[in-house]
């Protein structure tokens, strides 16, 4: 029987409440067990970054409010989330993944800092950038997205439209050549994002590990990035 792909990943931590504890659903795990994959919490440690890259087999960069760096934003912009140490190991952890052309999916702050690292930019408020701006941060909202097509996303998933969970402040505005625009919103926000040059570099701004054990398409994100990792 061959081994499962041992996925990597970063833990989330209480970043509202000091920082001084991780934090994090345990609904990932349970997304990437189902799938067929062996998940691993990954702390912030940056002298585990090497050994991660070079011994598991895809990364996981999970939800999470926490500062980015200010080039990542417009001018005038910037987050007012407090400062983490996950920041530079993530960095380094997605950047390792990526160099070895290893499987990268990214949720919420995963998506953002995908998107980020390859040239795009966000915004701190999206609400603020149009009266015309859905609810994208209550638990338990639901919203249609729509799915690009010929994107690796619409193969995964299927469907050209879903119905997907937000729950997130900031958002990707702008996107490099070095990125594909893979799912919108109707209001026009950036739901998915995804690098063409890596065998699998996929970003969702929703929680589809909320979603894997119902009958939703997002369950299948979590079976096409296990599978890529094998």
């Amino acid at each position: 029987m061959p081994a499962k792909p041992r996925i990597a990943v970063i833990m989330d931590e209480n970043s509202s409440a000091g920082g001084n504890a991780y934090d994090v659903s345990k609904a990932y795990f349970e997304a990437v067990h189902r799938a067929g994959g062996m998940p691993f919490g990954i702390p912030y440690l940056a002298d585990m970054v090497e050994t991660v890259v070079a011994e598991f087999d895809g990364f996981i960069s999970v939800g999470g409010r926490i500062r980015f760096p200010g080039e990542w934003y417009p001018p005038g912009e910037g987050s007012r989330y407090p400062s983490s140490e996950r920041l530079a190991v993530e960095q380094a952890l997605m950047r390792g993944f990526l160099e070895r052309d290893k499987p990268v999916l990214g949720i919420c702050n995963g998506m953002q800092m995908l998107a980020c690292l390859h040239g795009g930019r966000m915004v701190h408020e999206i609400r603020k950038t149009g009266a015309h701006i859905l609810d994208h941060d209550s638990r338990g909202v639901m919203h249609a997205v729509e799915v690009m097509p010929g994107t690796m996303l619409s193969r995964i998933v299927g469907t050209s439209r879903l119905d997907v969970n937000s729950r997130h402040q900031e958002a990707v505005v702008e996107v490099s050549d070095q990125a594909v625009i893979s799912a919108r919103a109707d209001d026009g926000v950036i739901e998915a994002v995804e690098i063409p040059s890596r065998r699998f570099a996929v970003g969702v701004q929703w929680h589809p590990e909320l979603l894997a054990a119902h009958d939703n398409p997002s369950r299948l994100l979590f079976a096409a990035f296990v599978e890529a990792a094998r």
